[in-house]
């Protein structure tokens, strides 16, 4: 799997790739990571890639020339890169669009700064436009990096036991049950006792339990989509 940040500062990126998962990855040949910048193609004599706003309002806007043409570039290289946007205003990325996202060649992640990015580039380009919440960031390297660290560890052999997606939060609704390691006490507080006693089938049971509590508490609404699921398995 190619992934392709589309970005002014490669700078901020970079150093994610560095260590951990995500650099075995690269080195194992399972992902590469490649930079493209937009001022690179800039037509300005100062390599220029904002503008003001048409119709006012304040800030700069990614101007549509040089991003354009970084992205005609891109698909001139590769017709088969799927180019994929990072705004606020755009529908929520979810764990099931990382899993089927991890079943493509090449992903380019489009990283927009000042007020965002003209929207006729967006509408030329994009394969698909994605937020990872409702908030506002300074730019779309951030959001960039969270989609490509969840594509990419359900890229086959990535992560080093393929069995830990089973049991990760979202796979049934539900969130993924409390985790505890050795020593069995800290701080006079102790792990729960069935973990401790071997029963496997017990062990599942009060994880499901736990993970419902933990659902009901902070995701209410993911419970109830794992309850109407059960019942209609039923």
């Amino acid at each position: 799997m190619k992934f392709t940040f589309v970005t002014l500062f490669a700078n901020l990126v970079e150093g994610y790739f560095q260590d951990s998962i995500l650099s075995r990855a690269i080195e194992k040949g399972l992902i590469c990571v490649e930079y493209l910048n937009p001022r690179d193609f800039s037509n300005s004599k100062h390599a220029k890639v904002d503008d003001t706003a048409v119709g006012g309002g304040a800030g700069m806007v990614m101007n549509p020339q040089p991003l354009y043409d970084a992205l005609k570039f891109l698909k001139q290289s590769d017709k088969n890169v799927h180019i994929i946007f990072l705004t606020p205003v755009a529908k929520p990325f979810r764990q099931n669009d990382a899993k089927r996202l991890a079943n493509k060649s090449h992903i380019a992640f489009v990283s927009g700064r000042y007020e965002g990015i003209d929207e006729r580039v967006v509408e030329e380009f994009a394969d698909e436009v994605f937020s990872i919440g409702d908030y506002i960031l300074t730019g779309g390297e951030l959001a960039s990096l969270v989609l490509c660290d969840a594509i990419s560890r359900n890229i086959e052999a990535v992560l080093g036991n393929s069995e830990s997606l089973d049991v990760e939060s979202f796979e049934t609704h539900l969130l993924e049950a409390p985790s505890f390691s050795k020593p069995q006490n800290y701080e006079q507080k102790s792990v729960p006792s069935e973990y401790l006693k071997g029963n496997h089938s017990k062990i599942r049971s009060l994880k499901l339990a736990l993970s419902e509590c933990k659902t009901k508490f902070f995701r209410p609404e993911q419970l109830l989509k794992h309850r109407t699921r059960k019942s209609y398995e039923k």
